[in-house]
């Protein structure tokens, strides 16, 4: 936990930044009106979304409490955090010396009047992003747990950073994000020296450096105070929050929130920009932050508006509006600029980057396998409409949150008592373990008298996240047009159900005479989609060597990530060729496979008259479940799936 005002070598100035317009007006936008619900900041690694993050901390009005003024806090929430180091929890401290229940606070509390930063914000448990996305919400936190009834106020700027590459919020978590960005590192040759020129200067000298940006970073500090000062008295009428309306409709939002944080962002755009009420331009800059990544439907939808669309939507909300003066001309494309030089327009920002999303004239998009939806954006082919597979490892396990098999977690349902409390105190079990001591220890009346022998922890069960990979046979016997779909359109299928309860995947192409490792362990499930599209097919059948490639995987992934246990998806007919003995060979691979503990379905590609039946065989060996293609709906790859939990085979 850091401050505004920490001692030693100074930080990088928020002035200072170089190409993150967008991203610098939605930090203050939140700074100016915290209500609006938060900044998730998506992008590549090296684009200075921790550095322009760790500066807006800086920039935040003091904070006065009763022990006086202090600098806003810059909290960071680490991904491996639990809820009580969260939200806070019951101060055993006081509890053990002095018999009375006392609340500890957690990282919420701390942040209060501060920025709460979470970097790598997709790989934090869904649950703990609810948490905070309710506090950021609401302003206060509620606890009910362990005994504790407590509330107080966590009134933060909640920014999120991540690394889409590395995996997707669901959408129901992205929506509760008021605003986010894309940031890439520009292609401008200019921008580019002048980032490497800045951060070189501030490495030679932070101090000196951070003394030449003082005077802007006042500025723009100054500019938040009066924004702040000034957002309860800005105007938002009828006619713009129609504009509002129309605009969120015609990008078909679910439910409500969308059009209440454009409201919020839009009013607090005005009052940065010195305005006493609302106006398009407003609401403009509002959408482009606060809309795309609400269009996201499906994991495998690309979020984004491009500036035409909300050129279209922003006059079709004019006309609806009755407010002609403001419909943008064809070839006229208006968006926001930058906080930093606020002298280049007397109204403040106001234009500039383009929204994210896809290229409007190519229109390339992830996760499009079976063509392009009808509203603009690419998009899988559908699943068919019924409860997608249910896939689980047998065992209990302890790997990374997730939705998939049993495992033993921090969060999730209390089953058991353990004799530490590291999941958290078991208040019951404590009291029953306390209990037959209290005569020994000379309680007659009064509390319970405890021993720190006695505490007891919650054993925790709960979900977990797999490995999941796919080797999937694209060799000559399996490219027919027709069955190659299929079996695309059936992993599109297992990878939505793969996203959904936050596996990493792994894609491995078997075809030739190699098995090629398309697409190594990941937790981008969109990514997965689109090289899925890329795959070459015809030539034999090495069936062996996929296995042996699925078998290095699992090997290095149990080195690099030992809690994660694997499970294998095998899309083939079963025809091995190529070499010699090769049928034989694959089920060697296959019992390798088997008694590393490697849970193993088999989809059975085969087709014709004619069927050996060489895919339920391999499946055998793998000691897994083989089903039928034609069968994989999500009734029968739940059916399936139970059945390889147990070790059944059904043959295809």
């Amino acid at each position: 936990m850091t401050s505004a005002a920490d001692g030693g070598e100074a930080g990088f100035p928020f002035s200072a930044v170089v190409g993150q317009e967008r991203l610098q007006l939605a930090l203050i936008l939140c700074a100016v009106h915290p209500g609006i619900g938060g900044v998730l900041v998506r992008g590549e690694k090296g684009t200075a979304k921790s550095t322009a993050v760790r500066a807006l901390a800086r920039l935040l009005p003091p904070v006065v409490d009763e022990s006086g003024a202090r600098p806003a806090r810059l909290v960071e929430l680490p991904v491996g955090a639990t809820e009580d180091r969260v939200v806070g929890s019951l101060d055993l401290e006081r509890v053990l010396r002095d018999g009375e229940q006392a609340f500890r606070p957690g990282l919420l509390a701390a942040a209060h009047h501060g920025v709460l930063y979470v970097d790598e914000v997709n790989l934090l448990h869904d649950h703990l992003v609810d948490v905070l996305l309710d506090a950021a919400a609401m302003g206060r936190v509620h606890i009910e747990r362990d005994g504790v009834s407590h509330s107080h106020p966590a009134r933060f700027v909640l920014v999120g950073t991540m690394n889409p590459e590395e995996g997707e919020l669901r959408p129901q978590l992205l929506d509760r994000f008021g605003l986010t960005v894309d940031v890439t590192a520009s292609r401008d040759v200019d921008v580019r020296m002048a980032v490497v020129r800045r951060r070189l200067d501030y490495e030679a000298d932070p101090n000196a450096f951070a003394a030449a940006y003082a005077a802007a970073d006042a500025e723009i500090a100054d500019r938040v105070l009066t924004a702040r000062d000034r957002l309860p008295e800005v105007a938002l009428d009828d006619v713009e929050l129609r504009r509002i309306a129309a605009v969120c409709a015609s990008f078909d939002v679910d439910g409500m929130r969308a059009d209440l944080v454009v409201a919020r962002t839009a009013a607090a755009h005005a009052a940065w920009c010195g305005r006493g009420s609302v106006t398009a331009d407003d609401v403009r800059v509002a959408a482009e932050l606060a809309l795309p990544h609400r269009r996201r439907r499906d994991p495998f939808d690309e979020p984004g508006i491009t500036p035409e669309q909300l050129d279209d939507a922003m006059r079709d909300a004019a006309e609806q509006a009755g407010d002609q003066q403001n419909v943008p001309a064809d070839d006229e494309a208006q968006g926001s600029r930058g906080p930093v030089d606020p002298d280049d327009d007397p109204d403040g920002p106001g234009g500039g980057a383009e929204a994210p999303g896809a290229d409007p004239e190519t229109n390339e998009n992830s996760g499009n396998p079976g063509g392009a939806g009808g509203t603009g954006q690419a998009s899988a082919p559908a699943a068919a409409p019924v409860r997608p597979p249910r896939w689980e490892v047998p065992g209990v396990g302890e790997g990374a949150p997730g939705r998939r098999s049993r495992a033993q977690t921090r969060q999730g349902r209390v089953v058991n008592t353990t004799p530490e409390p590291t999941g958290g105190l078991h208040l019951l079990g404590t009291l029953r373990a306390a209990a037959p001591h209290q005569r020994a220890r000379g309680r007659r009346t009064g509390p319970l008298v405890l021993a720190p022998g006695d505490l007891r922890g919650a054993y925790r069960e709960g979900r977990e996240g797999n490995l999941v990979l796919f080797v999937v046979d694209t060799s000559g016997s399996m490219a027919a047009r027709d069955r190659l779909s299929a079996v695309t359109g059936a992993v599109v299928t297992l990878l939505r159900d793969a996203y959904q309860r936050r596996d990493k995947v792994a894609v491995i192409s078997v075809r030739g005479s190699e098995a090629e490792l398309v697409l190594p362990p990941t937790s981008s499930i969109d990514i997965a989609v689109r090289r899925l599209t890329g795959l070459r097919t015809g030539g034999k059948t090495p069936l062996a060597a996929g296995l042996r490639t699925a078998r290095e995987v699992v090997y290095r992934e149990r080195v690099r990530d030992p809690q994660r246990r694997p499970m294998l998806v095998l899309l083939t007919d079963g025809r091995a060729t190529g070499g010699t003995d090769p049928v034989p060979r694959a089920r060697t691979a296959a019992t390798r496979l088997a008694r590393d503990g490697v849970t193993s379905v088999v989809v059975d590609c085969e087709r014709g008259m004619v069927r050996l039946g060489l895919a339920a065989e391999l499946a055998a060996a793998l000691g897994g479940t083989a089903v039928r293609l034609s069968e994989l709906t999500g009734a029968s790859v739940a059916e399936v799936v139970r059945a390889g939990a147990s070790g059944g085979t059904r043959a295809a």
